[in-house]
């Protein structure tokens, strides 16, 4: 392989050892190290370029500051509190896994806050190039659902039916991605158990009133995800419920038996249901492999869920769990906490019933980066509806107004300028605000250029391309259709019936018309160039 052809562009006196090399960047001031080597490399913010040793046998990798593994994409590690480069550790393919929805109610927009960032990722890997294989899991049984069916007398399969419908009709409106492969926990119970068994026979469990628990005494690196040291934690104590804090760090469920009334499977190791952390890890690996690229999910999972799943999966294996952690924060609500006590707690279909877009709601979620609290409030959700209008109107300038022939080359420089900017900040752990400001700050000048008469034909195209480039990882520019929307075909019909109204001076019937297609959501713009139209 020569060095032009490796991923990154790499020179290397050891090609095969190229995937085992990770550009590492420490958050910290003045700790910019890569794996293995102590020598500073800040090629990443400019200045040196530096070395990192890889590989079994020694072999360095050799960056230069020019080179484009500086501008691979790169993402903060949980786990390791740094900003790494990424690329998939076999093949061409990212294989991840992330928390799906616990179907006990209706997700809220804190929930999809996480799963809009997700499809953010999933949007940004494809953008590499690279190929996904993503398994995102339905939580349908745990501590919640059973009470709530139980409290409903409904059985687990028809309660949870009704909340895993709603939460993906949810997703498709908010233009979530579908993942390659949706998994309920419930599917996988046999998995479970023979997942637990395992664990038996490697002494990392005990068994107590029926129920089976990890020790976590057993899993020397407990805590390394969520970064505690939990040494000083009793041994032998146990915690059930699924969800707790860390200073009640204890040996966890992992399969629980039955309380009265509570619904149960029959199974080698006794009747019962599995405990919430090990769905996760027993359908990661079996779809996944030993060792996936990416886990990601919100904050909250860090500790216990996620911690607790590298403790079993890597009991089990012996390999680590995931190369990467990504966590997406909290969601705020007019700065607070959401809580129903406040009132401030949201669903998504709360927003839709009180008149909002979806595609607002998705761009409000999407503009801060991940790993930054967003403060959710209905002036900025107003905003993201203004946003998405001002790129709308600027695509139907490119799509519908004449412009004189030619290329104007400061355009066209400008262009490409704001596209790799824009591609630069996704590249750059996801900085989506980034992203949206090059793409506006380009609006502004492509506008500006286009009022005073030096925008060209030939710059619409590269124009045109780059808000595809933008809408290929937002994608807010259509807008979404109601139930009751007037087709294309028919908008198209009613305004070739207008022209024909004012041309025979039927005024009055053209602005019928004109008002018709208003109440309908649509918007005409009478131009030079003829009529404009939009759905609002």
């Amino acid at each position: 392989m020569l060095p032009s052809e490796t991923p990154f562009g790499w020179l290397t006196d050891h090609p095969s050892t190229l995937s085992s090399c990770e550009l590492r960047v420490s958050r910290k001031k003045g700790r910019s190290n890569p794996l293995g080597s102590s020598r500073p490399i800040r090629g990443l913010h400019g200045g040196a370029a530096g070395h990192c040793r890889a590989g079994r046998d020694g072999a360095r990798l050799w960056y230069h500051e020019k080179s484009p593994a500086f501008m691979a994409l790169r993402f903060y590690n949980t786990l390791s509190q740094q900003v790494e480069a990424f690329s998939p550790a076999r093949d061409n393919t990212v294989r991840m896994y992330t928390c799906g929805p616990t179907v006990y109610d209706f997700a809220h927009i804190g929930n999809f806050r996480t799963f809009t960032f997700v499809d953010i990722l999933r949007r940004a890997l494809r953008a590499q190039g690279f190929a996904l294989d993503h398994v995102m899991n339905i939580t349908d049984v745990d501590d919640k659902i059973i009470r709530n069916a139980v409290a409903q007398h409904q059985s687990l399969e028809d309660y949870t039916a009704i909340y895993t419908k709603a939460f993906l009709e949810d997703c498709r409106a908010l233009r979530l991605e579908r993942p390659e492969r949706l998994t309920p926990a419930t599917n996988h119970i046999d998995d479970m158990v023979g997942a637990i068994e395992r664990l038996s026979e490697g002494q990392h469990t005990y068994s107590s009133d029926g129920s089976t628990y990890f020790r976590i005494s057993t899993f020397p690196g407990y805590g390394k995800l969520s970064h505690n040291d939990f040494t000083g934690n009793l041994a032998g104590a146990r915690v059930d419920v699924d969800e707790y804090e860390k200073a009640d760090a204890r040996d966890f469920a992992l399969w629980k038996a039955p309380k009265e009334g509570e619904p149960a499977w029959q199974t080698a190791i006794g009747p019962g249901r599995p405990g919430w952390h090990i769905e996760c890890s027993v359908m990661a690996i079996k779809y996944l492999g030993e060792t996936l690229d990416i886990h990601a999910g919100g904050v909250d999972l860090i500790f216990p869920h996620h911690e607790n799943e590298i403790a079993q999966s890597e009991s089990l294996t012996g390999k680590p769990f995931s190369r990467f952690w990504l966590h997406a924060e909290f969601l705020m609500v007019e700065g607070q906490k959401m809580s129903k006590s406040l009132g401030n707690y949201y669903t998504l279909r709360d927003l839709l019933e009180r008149g909002y877009q979806p595609e607002a709601i998705r761009y409000l979620l999407a503009s801060v980066p991940y790993r930054k609290q967003l403060n959710f409030t209905f002036d900025g959700l107003k905003s993201a509806a203004t946003s998405i209008v001002r790129l709308r109107n600027f695509k139907l300038r490119l799509e519908t107004e004449r412009y004189p022939e030619g290329l104007n080359e400061q355009i066209a420089a400008r262009t490409d300028a704001a596209a790799k900017a824009f591609s630069q900040s996704l590249e750059d752990d996801l900085n989506t605000a980034e992203a949206l400001a090059a793409v506006f700050e380009f609006t502004r000048d492509a506008n500006s250029a286009m009022d005073s008469g030096e925008f060209r034909a030939g710059n619409a195209r590269a124009a045109l391309d780059f808000l595809g480039r933008f809408d290929a990882i937002f994608d807010v520019l259509a807008p979404s259709a109601a139930a009751n929307a007037i087709a294309d075909a028919e908008v198209e019909a009613r305004i070739a019936e207008r022209d024909a109204a004012k041309k025979a001076r039927n005024f009055a019937r053209a602005d019928e018309i004109r008002r018709e297609l208003l109440e309908n959501g649509i918007v005409l713009e009478d131009t030079k160039a003829g009529v404009r139209w939009k759905r609002k």
